[in-house]
């Protein structure tokens, strides 16, 4: 199960992420944000497949009314996932924000 701790040391491994607060929470950016933690225990990524993720797994994936405007943020259950789907997810949020992986 993944924590906080492990979603920043995953987020900060990536090439140029940078952590600074986003209202008042711990957010990483590539380019513009790839995650931030939305509530203890609740992470939130981008990605290209939020209605597909929340259909198959309401009660890890979902998104509040405020996410609604942006198909691309999803909400995650940091206790749900496994620590190589979080790195999957991470990697795609990266690329998604405009991160750049190195050759």
């Amino acid at each position: 199960m993944p924590t906080e701790d492990d979603a920043r040391r995953l987020c900060l491994a990536l090439p140029g992420v940078t952590e600074r607060p986003s209202w008042g929470r711990p957010a990483w950016f590539a380019k513009t944000l790839m995650a931030r933690i939305w509530e203890p225990g609740v992470l939130t990524v981008k990605t290209e497949e939020r209605e597909a993720l929340a259909g198959t797994a309401p009660d890890v994936f979902f998104w509040t009314p405020h996410h609604q405007r942006s198909p691309q943020l999803v909400l995650l259950h940091l206790a749900k996932v496994s620590p190589a789907e979080l790195e999957e997810l991470l990697d795609e949020s990266f690329r998604i924000a405009g991160g750049r992986h190195l050759p």
